[in-house]
């Protein structure tokens, strides 16, 4: 993610007014013109342009913001039972990822979806990790890149015509049968990570 220089008041404002109109937009409607958000804003489209270079700016300040609001907030320090906690996050993220599909997907298609933003929720999600792992609930060798794997997977199972979630959580559960300890070792995953 670029580091910008500080914004003056007024132009945090207006920032603010477009991510919050383009986080509304993408919850009603999907994907819209950059105009349309512009105008969702009150703010003139050159505005929007100054403050984000164009739709990847918006996009990463657009998933960075939700990544700090939805994502970080799902994972507290571990508690008295981090392999339940674990789980609990696990199916956590995949539903708010599943509720907001249209953001991902504009984030994606916008070549805006970076590790930065994401951090922090990695960072706790390692910390539960670790405990499960401590506690005997996680296989040894499973790491955070595998928990967003899982993540991922879970996500394929996502479609519209599943309005109760029931594909998404029968995946999830299967998933999460495979980071209990025992089986044979994992093999060693590649050494180029992927971004999201």
């Amino acid at each position: 993610m670029h580091t910008r220089p500080p914004r003056r008041a007024d132009a945090r404002r207006n920032a603010e007014r477009v991510v919050r109109a383009a986080i509304a937009a993408l919850a009603e409607a999907g994907p819209v013109h950059l105009d349309e958000l512009a105008e969702r804003a009150g703010v003139s489209e050159a505005t929007l342009y100054r403050l984000f270079g164009g739709r990847r700016g918006l996009m990463a300040e657009v998933f960075a913001r939700f990544a700090a609001e939805e994502l970080e907030p799902l994972v507290g320090p571990p508690g008295p039972d981090p392999t339940r906690e674990l789980a609990a996050v696990l199916a956590a993220t995949v539903e708010v990822l599943a509720e907001h599909r249209p953001l991902l997907r504009a984030a994606r298609e916008a070549e805006a979806l970076e590790v930065e933003p994401i951090q922090g929720y990695l960072r706790r999600l390692a910390a539960v990790l670790e405990a499960a792992q401590l506690a005997g609930g996680v296989r040894a060798d499973a790491t955070v890149r595998d928990l967003g794997s899982v993540i991922v997977m879970a996500l394929g199972a996502v479609h519209d015509r599943d309005v109760t979630g029931a594909d998404r959580r029968r995946a999830l559960a299967l998933l999460l049968a495979g980071l209990r300890p025992g089986g044979p070792p994992l093999p060693p995953a590649s050494t180029e990570a992927p971004l999201v």
